[in-house]
């Protein structure tokens, strides 16, 4: 924790093993050093710098991720900081093909300057870096886009990207950590939150059933929802290590990356057919299935109370119930294609239904049957714990919105 700023200001890596000879440090290691797509050169680039350029009508707030400041002053620096700002250019230092920077702007034109419509804004990115080649490159970005007011909701509804955004919110809340308690960045992200959806939503004053989000919106909530409960800011059970190492990850891989530890994916395994994704929910537990969890951080197989008995009755090693060996070797051969693209190596684990590990699985799922629900059907499992469920929690949202 005390040396995170080392390879957040470099750009190094950081791999977390319990010694030197654990697979998960020595794969990672040689994953350093990995060659490109042509085979010719490694994969590392040496010496970056990013620098920043903008239209008059908003300026750069700072940025997120494995960078330092070339405290570099220009007319586009925003007064607002974000991240690390007050600068227009940054030093990344190490750089791969995997490095992501979260870049933060504001509007800043005059009232009394509208923008017009359809005027285009400008964004250049200039990154310069050492490849390995030992060449000298400058890599010039050059973005357009168009302006809209706050009398084009649509046309701006039209253009939010939800999985960056939440992205983004995540990188704010992890820097935010810092300096602030976690109860108060839980407050900010329902505040935020609780603005967009009362901004976009079709709703009747005082009326949650009417309450609708299109789909340009929909699924943010329920990232915003997960990323409460994520180990960014949920550090019970972590040692201080584990959770500077896993905010340092969020701060340097893509949005895709990015947003599989904020909600990770489950696919299910069954008699029925090829795996299907599933919902992060208690109720796709199931004692005829196996579930296949990827964190990012872990690679978790799971199987069902029904899939574990057969197993360990040995039915698989029968040639007579040769679907059922297959069964069971498919989640581990998607896993083993995790592990073997995945850098830093994730921990991987394999474990039964009602078993000790099962809890890596238990803490990332929706908890929508708990102890205290009625009801529960036999098929599913419930969880005990006193965590609100993406239901409540959405309930809680409309009823918020439709009063702001």
């Amino acid at each position: 924790m005390e040396m995170r700023a080392l390879p957040e200001k470099t750009g190094g890596h950081v791999v977390m093993s319990e010694s030197y000879t654990g697979n998960i440090f020595k794969q990672s290691f040689k994953a350093v050093f990995a060659l490109d797509s042509t085979g010719q050169s490694l994969r590392m680039a040496f010496g970056a710098s990013l620098e920043v350029l903008t239209s008059a009508e908003f300026k750069v707030c700072g940025a997120i991720g494995n960078c330092a400041s070339l405290a570099k002053k220009s007319p586009n620096v925003a007064e607002t900081e974000i991240g690390t700002g007050n600068t227009n250019a940054w030093a990344i230092s190490g750089l791969d093909e995997d490095t992501t920077l979260a870049l933060y702007f504001e509007v800043t034109n005059q009232a009394n300057a509208p923008v017009q419509q359809g005027q285009q804004r400008y964004l250049q990115l200039l990154t310069s870096y050492q490849h390995s080649s030992g060449q000298y490159r400058l890599r010039v970005t050059t973005l357009s886009h168009t302006w809209a007011d706050t009398t084009q909701l649509a046309e701006i509804a039209r253009g939010f990207d939800q999985e960056a955004a939440a992205v983004l919110m995540a990188r704010i809340a992890s820097h935010k950590t810092i300096t602030e308690e976690s109860f108060d960045i839980l407050r900010w992200i329902d505040r935020m939150l609780i603005r967009l959806v009362a901004k976009f939503a079709d709703y009747v004053k005082d009326d949650p059933a009417s309450f609708r989000l299109s789909s340009y919106f929909s699924i943010y909530p329920q990232f915003m929802f997960h990323l409460r409960r994520s180990q960014f800011l949920q550090v019970f059970g972590n040692s201080p290590d584990e959770t500077a190492y896993n905010r340092l990850i969020l701060t340097r891989e893509n949005c895709t990356n990015s947003l599989i530890m904020i909600q990770p994916t489950l696919l299910a395994y069954s008699f029925n057919g090829p795996p299907v994704p599933v919902l992060l929910d208690v109720t796709s537990i199931s004692p005829d299935r196996i579930l296949l969890l990827d964190t990012f951080f872990q690679v978790i197989v799971f199987h069902g109370e029904t899939i574990s008995a057969w197993r360990k009755q040995g039915y698989h090693e029968d040639p007579e119930h040769q679907n059922f060996r297959e069964l069971l070797q498919a989640p581990k051969e998607d896993a083993a294609a995790m592990l073997q693209e995945r850098f830093p190596v994730p921990m991987y684990v394999e474990c039964d239904q009602y078993g000790s590990q099962a809890r890596f699985l238990l803490a990332k799922l929706n908890p929508s049957v708990t102890h205290t629900s009625q009801g529960q059907g036999a098929a599913s499992d419930f969880l005990f714990t006193d965590d609100v469920s993406l239901q409540v929690f959405m309930e809680h949202l409309k009823r918020l919105a439709v009063q702001t």
